[in-house]
């Protein structure tokens, strides 16, 4: 019977065919190439890669890259022993090029990739010598998996290099994951994956650069911080929508998640200026000794506290301090969302024309747990000059002397404040000089068995203090 109906179904579908005029379809033949056609594009095995993760394949790649043009990493582990040097000068354009599915193993003591021009320009174009066009513009790194396999194995570095784009790449267990060094220009890294690395995951290294957007990139777990500056002369910082956390180690010289650092170095006096922290997620490590999420550190030259650095839209949480301010001028903090700061939320020494304006600083309850009931939180400035702190919403501070302590400063506007349920006092100033204090709401309905005051005035002078009771 089953023999029958399957002679049938194959009648009815023949009879169909010819009534419907169609013809049974062939399988085609793959194509063959035309004249003309390009060749098909060459990967690292091609030139001997075997990508097992047990052979050296450092060879094999340098052949790749010397013959020019992409350098395509497909899937496979692909072992080195030593850093692949592309001479862009020699070389021409040369890129990195991956889907994800390519690792690099670097199995010696130096970067897996070092990216080398001779650009000596600025970013402007009339200084950028036609040979940097032709032969060096735009290296990029894109798609592939960089993995330390030796203790002093490093990600990326670049010198000299004009419009360096990484993009899709992942670097962990390295020391640093993204090395600046000497003189670069230009540079965006986005859509990267910088983690659990020994040193830094993007670090400026006593480097002269400008022009360096980071967007969209996961930085967690470096111990030697997230990004870093150190030195040089480092200008247009953009950091953008980024998760940033955790990049300390107990053991571990302090650092933070953002540091920037201006002291020392031999790259030029000015430091790092122009920065820009919008939109980001920057939290953890408590733990760690003098942790901090984003941390400016100007410098004692004579054009001493750079800074032109604006943070704007972030959320801050879990370290000792949100905020650490030493030595800089030119500070917008606006929009953002502070807790967990248990040495406080906002420090700032030696600055001035800083402005504070609408953020929250809170003690949530949906976050008491744990070591969080330590967390002092609270905003302080000391030493400081010709700032503002207009709008700031400031609450369950404890643990200090006040919500917000102004210390020896001058020249200080604190308006429409709402400072609330604050230990000891709302605001604290101590030694403060020719300031106005007006149009905020400073109240505490906490339950207290010591003395309580909304603003606490000690020596000071010139000073209008308008909802003073």
């Amino acid at each position: 019977m089953k023999t029958v109906m399957t002679r049938a179904l194959g009648v009815l579908a023949a009879a169909a065919i010819l009534v419907s005029g169609a013809r049974p379809v062939a399988a085609e033949a793959p194509a063959k190439p035309l004249p003309g056609d390009p060749a098909p594009a060459k990967t690292v095995r091609d030139f001997g890669a075997i990508g097992d993760g047990r052979a050296d394949d450092t060879a094999a790649i340098e052949r790749a890259v010397a013959a020019g043009g992409a350098v395509r990493i497909v899937r496979g582990v692909y072992r080195i022993t030593q850093p692949i040097v592309v001479a862009l000068d020699k070389l021409g354009p040369v890129s990195f090029v991956g889907d994800g599915t390519g690792r690099i193993v670097m199995a010696g003591p130096a970067p897996a990739l070092r990216l080398v021009g001779t650009h000596q320009g600025t970013a402007d174009p009339a200084s950028v010598k036609p040979g940097v066009w032709q032969r060096e513009r735009t290296p990029m790194v894109d798609g592939l998996e960089i993995v330390g396999g030796h203790p002093e194995a490093g990600g990326i570095e670049a010198d000299g290099t004009m419009q360096l784009t990484v993009t899709r790449t992942v670097i962990r267990n390295v020391v640093h994951a993204i090395h600046f060094v000497r003189r670069n220009r230009n540079a965006i890294i986005a859509n990267c994956h910088l983690y659990e690395n020994r040193g830094v995951g993007i670090f400026f290294d006593d480097v002269n650069q400008h022009q360096t957007n980071v967007t969209g990139c996961h930085i967690s777990y470096n111990a030697g911080g997230g990004v870093v500056s150190r030195g040089g002369d480092v200008r247009n910082v953009h950091l953008t929508g980024c998760d940033i956390e955790a990049n300390m180690a107990p053991d571990a010289p302090p650092t933070a998640n953002v540091l920037v650092d201006c002291a020392g170095g031999t790259a030029g006096t000015a430091g790092t200026a122009e920065i820009a922290i919008t939109g980001c997620t920057i939290q953890h490590s408590d733990n760690c000794p003098q942790s901090a999420n984003i941390r400016y550190l100007g410098s004692d030259t004579k054009d001493r506290r750079w800074g032109h650095l604006t943070i704007t839209g972030n959320v801050l949480s879990d370290v000792q301090w949100n905020i650490d301010l030493r030595k800089a001028r030119g500070v917008t903090i606006v929009g953002n969302t502070f807790w967990m700061g248990f040495a406080g939320d906002l420090r700032a020494e030696d600055c001035s024309n800083v402005v504070v304006g609408a953020n929250n600083f809170d003690r949530n309850p949906a976050y008491a747990y744990g070591r969080s009931l330590q967390a002092k939180g609270g905003v302080v400035f000391r030493n400081c000059r010709d700032c503002s702190l207009v709008g700031l919403h400031l609450s369950g501070v404890q643990g200090t002397a006040a919500g917000l302590i102004l210390e020896k400063c001058r020249r200080m506007l604190v308006a429409n404040a709402t400072i609330l349920d604050c230990e000891n006092a709302g605001l604290l100033a101590d030694q403060l000089a020719d300031s106005r204090v007006t149009g905020c709401l400073i109240r505490s309905d906490l339950a207290r068995t010591k003395p309580w005051v909304a603003i606490k005035v000690v020596g000071g002078e010139g000073n209008v203090i308008e909802d003073k009771p």
